[in-house]
């Protein structure tokens, strides 16, 4: 992809599905197959998608489906992508003892799309840095803390630098990290003689790609801000001063025949982090407008979205957006009585003594249980490589490919297809570099290597609106013919 993409993909750039919904029941449904036919566990491969949206979604939508085992497969090609994984799936899995439901939701989008977080925040990553130390080099470790998590199939060079990356966060020295350098340096050297007049082409590219694509819910302030400054999410009011080291990965750089290595954001700096969560909601009071204006904001859905995913975690029932009229109502001031104040005053006078505001990262990390779901992290790039090993022949039910790895979906795919298995293709939708045509192009291409790998594409599609395009492939129809 073009260099506004970036050389690392920190977010995706399709919202986040549910995969058995997309790409199991769905398929079942068309194909006029019952559920019963569904495999007690699915093992589901996830190429390239960039962050673990997918996971989470299906993770958290199990209880509406029938009862099986999900065993998720990803590969990415940057173990920074990895460390990161690792990091917002132990945000998701806080315990309601150490995080709250609103602190929880907050602290995610924070870490997951701003390159300024606040000090509390840069608190939790630099604590949660060394449990994941900790994890990645004793298993044992990992087992007790982590469990639906195995990193057995990394080689020991890449756990050895994911224990590195974790150092990395963990060191409290803010210099290691200028993002703001590195932020403006990229745009200065993208934008050329255009950088003084960047404002109109942020507007530019708001109104004629990101709004014409279909994501107009993102508002025109949010994006702009975004891109001037790297900070997508600011729900809970404060100061975001503090450099988000999880955005940071290395580049070489070869300046007079030398290779030179440099840290810095080298990630998306045109689409940004409001495609996965903040673009689509089944809660449709969101996208109501008033005078042809929407009335709430991307980040509004976002927080929605990922509060709905973290409550259905723990209770297993869709999450209701509370009302006005469901928040209890505050207590009027003659309702406090005099033993009311006298407790609020000995709540303040113990906690003033103490010296301690309770510091949720503080407890011992004990995540929410997590039934029949394992998460394997492959090695960087393997996709090739697994075709041609035995334990993963006929294996996965279900892939996902990202429009940047699916370059790999060739005839040969089909020695790790199950006999019945669903492929989920992602568009360039949302590749605001890329021309009307080119992404309609893009569509055709993809849907063209699916074919040739014996894959039935479903219709109809839309190749200007559909973020996936699904495949089904049926390998006793595909050897008959």
């Amino acid at each position: 992809m073009t260099d506004g993409f970036g050389s690392i993909t920190w977010w995706g750039f399709s919202p986040a599905l549910d995969l058995q919904q997309k790409g199991i029941s769905d398929q079942l449904e068309k194909l006029k197959i019952s559920q019963d036919a569904c495999p007690d566990e699915l093992n589901i491969l996830v190429v390239g998608a960039g962050d673990l949206r997918h996971l989470l979604k299906t993770i958290a939508s199990t209880w509406r489906h029938p009862k099986r085992k999900l065993h998720f497969y990803v590969i990415e090609s940057a173990l920074e992508v990895y460390a990161r994984d690792m990091l917002l799936l132990n945000i998701a899995l806080e315990p309601q003892n150490r995080m709250g439901l609103q602190e929880k939701t907050e602290l995610f989008l924070e870490v997951y799309g701003n390159t300024y977080i606040r000090q509390q925040s840069c608190e939790y990553v630099q604590k949660m840095s060394t449990e994941l130390i900790k994890m990645v080099t004793d298993f044992d470790y990992l087992e007790k803390r982590m469990n639906i998590v195995d990193l057995s199939q990394l080689k020991f060079k890449e756990r050895d630098f994911l224990e590195g990356i974790f150092k990395f966060w963990r060191n409290p020295d803010k210099s290691l990290f200028d993002v703001a350098k590195s932020w403006d340096l990229r745009e200065r050297n993208r934008l050329g003689v255009r950088y003084d007049s960047k404002k109109n082409v942020y507007d530019w590219d708001y109104h004629m790609k990101l709004a014409e694509a279909g994501a107009d819910i993102i508002h025109k302030t949010e994006y702009s801000n975004w891109r001037e400054s790297g900070i997508a999410f600011t729900i809970r009011e404060g100061t975001y001063d503090i450099p988000n080291k999880t955005l940071a990965s290395g580049m070489i750089f070869k300046q007079e025949g030398e290779l030179h290595a440099r840290r810095g954001y080298w990630g998306d700096m045109i689409v940004g982090p409001f495609i996965t969560f903040g673009i689509e909601s089944d809660e449709k009071s969101f996208f109501k407008k008033t005078n042809e204006l929407y009335t709430k904001t991307s980040e509004n859905v976002s927080e929605f979205n990922v509060t709905s995913i973290f409550y259905e975690l723990v209770h297993k029932e869709k999450y209701i957006l509370p009302t006005t009229e469901s928040k209890p109502e505050a207590p009027k001031l003659q309702e406090i009585t005099e033993e009311d104040e006298e407790e609020i005053e000995e709540e303040v006078t113990s906690s003033v003594t103490n010296g301690d505001k309770p510091r949720p990262a503080d407890n011992q990390y004990d995540p929410i249980p997590v039934e029949n779901v394992k998460i394997t992290f492959l090695p960087l790039n393997s996709i090739e490589d697994i075709k041609k090993k035995s334990k993963y022949n006929k294996l996965f039910h279900l892939v996902f490919f990202s429009n940047s790895m699916v370059h790999h979906l060739k005839p040969d795919i089909t020695s790790i297809l199950a006999d019945q298995c669903t492929l989920i293709l992602e568009t360039a939708r949302f590749m605001l570099e890329l021309k009307t045509e080119q992404t309609e192009e893009f569509v055709d291409k993809i849907c063209g290597m699916a074919e040739s790998a014996g894959c039935k594409v479903m219709k109809p599609y839309n190749k200007k609106k559909d973020n996936c395009i699904t495949c089904f492939y049926n390998r006793s129809a595909s050897s008959s013919s």
